[in-house]
């Protein structure tokens, strides 16, 4: 799972690609292609790297945060849920999670509490609870977030709502 570089080089063998190359693959993949099937394959993949350390550095480099961010806004609701998958992954890093905000992520991944999709929420859930830091906590506190957060707590539709959404009110909203 979590890999280090004597790990990585063990797995890659001597005549594998790179981590740093073959994601670069990907990203020109998914830029080249106007296939919406192979660019939703290319993002669930990008986002399943997102999750490991050692990738950080690598998805930061290949503008990938970015990347995730783009399908955020696009029609297609599974690069919508693959973005938000992807910065929900990456964002329990702090350097992750700075280019998220830096890059005008947090009205995006607010917007992703109001999808339709379960895993869209359970992730922009996910992500607003490492995202709520410093000078961004004030946006992500606002009184209408926060009521939205609020309702997904007390609901009896979705454990995983519940349990998100109250984790996030017992981080960082006082008076609980």
């Amino acid at each position: 799972m979590f890999t280090n570089d004597r790990r990585q080089a063990e797995r890659t063998g001597r005549h594998g690609t790179p981590r740093s190359q073959y994601l670069q693959e990907l990203v020109t993949q998914f830029q080249n292609t106007n296939n919406e099937e192979a660019k939703e394959k290319i993002v669930a993949h990008l986002a399943n790297f997102a999750y490991d350390p050692y990738n950080y550095a690598f998805l930061r480099q290949l503008n990938v945060l970015e990347l995730f961010l783009d399908c955020i806004t696009e029609p297609n609701e599974k690069l919508v849920e693959f973005g938000i998958g992807g910065i929900c992954n990456a964002c329990a890093d702090p350097a992750n999670a700075a280019v998220v905000c830096q890059c005008g992520g947090l009205p995006l991944v607010i917007q992703c509490l109001s999808s339709p999709a379960r895993n869209t929420v359970n992730y922009a859930l996910g992500a607003l609870y490492y995202l709520c830091y410093g000078s961004f906590k004030e946006e992500i506190l606002k009184p209408e977030v926060v009521e939205l957060i609020e309702k997904y707590a007390a609901t009896d539709t979705s454990v995983s709502f519940r349990n998100l959404a109250n984790a996030f009110l017992d981080a960082h909203v006082k008076q609980r």
